[in-house]
């Protein structure tokens, strides 16, 4: 079926051809006329003749497409003389034939089977054709070379530069600058190496190296290139399943190595260039048939300025049409628009001045076009909000306007943003309907009109479930004694204390007022000052959260009741746990801030100016505040900060605040579990209170000292589940 269309579009070019003949038919029958096209086979190989009624002055110019596989020769100044526009074949590797003529020349197309290589030469008023093996059929030994292009030079020349660039797709370009276009080069495979030699040449000392490129990130790791004997030898080594092009643009020579990328229906060269592939060999031809060339292996209809000149040198090899062109347009500094199916070439000048000529008559007809108004009624954001972004105000300035209602033009606000309305467009809001009045040119309006149908649309929500888990464990334990002696003989008239040698004598208080109450010194001795040693239990720690120590006394005293040696031993032990649950949770829009609090104020005294007092207020509380942002693979990413305050140790000033804060980014999945903060704190205390060197007795200075030892540990953990909330979840 598509041969029978391309047929079709062959024969309509042929009839255009033969109007165009019909029309100069003086000139026509002075030109060269195709008088057969006959073919056969020889050796194997399919061989194309091709009689003309005169000689031809040179072998003419043709490029082998591979898909679908073609032979086209163009014919200067050759017109078709056989009758008819296409010759059936349905032999060998050939199907048919078809003749195509515009203005003064000819162009033959061979449809093959497979694609295939081909050399044509001149055999008196013949061109003779003869086609090469099938590329798919007999694919080449990698040990043969392809021969890119035949030398032409009979001295060597010298190599001028070689340098490695990568691609925008990821691909490695080895450009070698040639001396001139005259340079034969034969590229083949050797191994997973790729080899090319450049016939008849000679490389200078300074490129005689190796060129590590594996920081490029490409498929090339190493280029080592070397003289043997007439010819240059360049060996590029790559990785992994490569494959390669090569193509020369003047005395520019240019090897593309890329990753191959293989697709069930057709093998594409990556996101720069995926047209079919096309080889092309020219020398000195024209621009502007080389243009005509690709516009006719492509379905684009090629519209080339006038100002395009000059001639290009090109050889290509197996690379896709569309890089091809992209090759000629930067060798000659052209440029392409694109309208539809139509390509529009011209220098990039020219080009860039018709842009601009275009933008002024699209300027001056806005200037001139009527204006017209249009409502839109919004459902889901405010027209206020809308207004102020149209008209390129700042959020909050506030504009004239009626009751309910507020308006913005081009007088009006702080245009502190991109105005989306013209000069001449105005834009009043309706906050009571919620409504937008927009005054302006046809093409705004549909703008605008497209821009609101965006972001007027429902915000999906999202439900965040927090729990706040807080954990502690106390434990304390300490030990202590209070030891006492009273001595009341002197208070009775007897003599207190010890002798210590003739009429002295010693005795033992709890302090000076005890021991001067004894020896009747001063008034009754007070029962507190019977103690010399006070150290019970310490439990101010809050370890043991305000607990009492148990206490149990001894007395030791004589039968008259005189003496009296008494002793109190204290000890507590407290083991407490505990944990704090809190589970707030909060419905929002997608990026939109929430924020739930639960908690106490606490009051406390605050100077003022005048020095007076005053009651201010501070939170102890619970607080979760949380903005989410849903992706589009649907996980959620959350902005959360998170204060867990409590009431701590009430001190002289008022209660003090026991804080914790959590303050993070994190992405969740929907509906999965998050923890996003963990505080573990761990105190542990051991404390001695003794009398010295007594305190240090041992077993019997456990009377003179206290031990109290505490441990407290604390964790705190937050857990956070984000759901995106559907829109039947809503309704529901």
């Amino acid at each position: 079926m598509k041969t029978l269309q391309e047929n079709k579009s062959m024969g309509r070019s042929w009839l255009l051809g033969v109007a165009i003949a019909l029309l100069s038919a003086p000139a026509a029958w002075a030109q060269t006329q195709i008088r057969a096209i006959n073919t056969s086979q020889q050796a194997g190989v399919d061989v194309v003749r091709i009689e003309l009624s005169e000689p031809l002055a040179a072998v003419p110019t043709g490029f082998t497409v591979q898909t679908p596989p073609r032979i086209a020769i163009d014919l200067p100044g050759v017109v078709n003389g056989i009758g008819r526009n296409v010759v059936d074949i349905n032999q060998g590797n050939l199907r048919s034939a078809n003749v195509a003529q515009a203005g003064e020349r000819s162009r033959i197309v061979l449809n093959l089977r497979q694609a295939s290589s081909y050399s044509a030469k001149l055999e008196g008023n013949a061109l003779v054709l003869v086609l090469g093996n099938t590329m798919q059929a007999a694919p080449q030994s990698p040990s043969e070379p392809v021969h890119f292009a035949q030398s032409q030079n009979a001295a060597p020349q010298a190599l001028r530069d070689i340098d490695f660039r990568r691609g925008a797709d990821g691909a490695g370009r080895v450009i070698v600058n040639l001396p001139s276009s005259q340079v034969g080069v034969d590229i083949q495979q050797q191994g997973q190496s790729l080899v090319v030699e450049f016939l008849r040449s000679s490389l200078p000392e300074n490129l005689r190296r190796k060129i590590d490129v594996t920081d490029f990130g490409t498929p090339v790791q190493l280029i080592t290139t070397t003289q043997v004997g007439d010819r240059v030898r360049m060996v590029v080594d790559p990785k992994g399943n490569w494959e390669h092009s090569a193509y020369q643009s003047d005395n520019q020579f240019v090897l593309e190595v890329r990753s191959q990328k293989i697709d069930p229906n057709k093998l594409t060269q990556g996101p720069g260039y995926a047209g079919d592939k096309l080889s092309l060999n020219f020398q000195n031809i024209e621009v502007r048939a080389l243009l005509q060339v690709i516009a006719d292996f492509t379905n684009f209809n090629v519209v080339t300025s006038d100002t395009v000149t000059g001639n290009v040198t090109l050889r290509l090899k197996d690379v896709p049409w569309d890089q091809a062109l992209d090759i000629i347009m930067q060798a000659k500094g052209l440029g392409l628009k694109k309208s539809g199916n139509v390509l529009w070439i011209a220098p990039k000048d020219e080009l860039a001045t018709k842009e601009k000529l275009d933008l002024e008559a699209k300027a001056a007809i806005a200037q001139l076009e009527p204006v017209r108004t249009q409502s839109f009624q919004l459902n889901y954001v405010k027209a206020e909000e809308v207004a102020k972004g149209i008209s390129g105000q700042s959020i909050g300035t506030s504009s004239g306007g009626g009751s309910g209602s507020s308006s913005s033009s081009s007088s009006g606000g702080s245009n502190t943003g991109m105005r989306i309305l013209s000069p001449r467009g105005s834009v009043i809001s309706e906050s009571r309907t919620n409504q937008l009045f927009v005054s302006d040119i046809p093409s705004k309006l549909e703008e605008i009109q497209a821009m609101i149908a965006k972001i007027d649309v429902p915000v999906r929500q999202v439900l965040i479930e927090a729990r706040i888990v807080e954990a502690d464990d106390k434990f304390g334990r300490s030990l202590g004694v209070k030891l006492g002696a009273n001595d009341l003989r002197g208070t009775q008239g007897g003599i207190p204390g010890y002798n210590v040698g003739g009429s002295n004598y010693v005795t033992i208080g709890g302090n000076y007022n005890g021991v001067g109450s004894q020896t009747n010194q001063g008034a009754t001795a007070a029962y507190s000052n019977t103690q010399f040693v006070n150290l019970a239990a310490n439990t101010s720690s809050d370890a043991f959260s305000g607990a009492s120590a148990a206490t149990v006394a001894l007395s030791l005293f004589s039968a008259t009741a005189n003496r009296f040696l008494n002793l109190e031993l204290s000890a507590l032990e407290s083991d407490g746990k505990g944990k704090v649950v809190s589970s707030p949770r909060i419905i929002t829009a997608d990026q939109v801030k929430a924020v739930i609090e639960q908690g106490e104020e606490l009051p406390y005294q605050v100077a003022t100016s005048s020095g007076a007092t005053s009651i201010a207020f501070r939170k102890a509380n619970l607080k979760l505040e949380v903005t989410p942002q849903i992706t589009p693979e649907g996980s959620v990413i959350l902005n959360v900060d998170v204060n867990k305050d409590s009431r701590g140790t009430l001190t002289s000033q008022g209660y003090a605040i026991n804080t914790k804060h959590a303050q993070t980014q994190v992405l969740v999945e929907n509906g999965g579990t998050v923890v996003i903060g963990g505080i573990y704190t761990q105190d542990e205390g051991e404390t001695v209170n003794k009398v010295p060197v007594l305190g240090d007795v041992p077993y019997l200075g456990a009377l003179f000292r206290n031990k109290t030892r505490t441990s407290s540990k604390t964790e705190l953990l937050i857990f956070l589940t984000p759901k995106v909330v559907s829109e039947r979840s809503v309704v529901h």
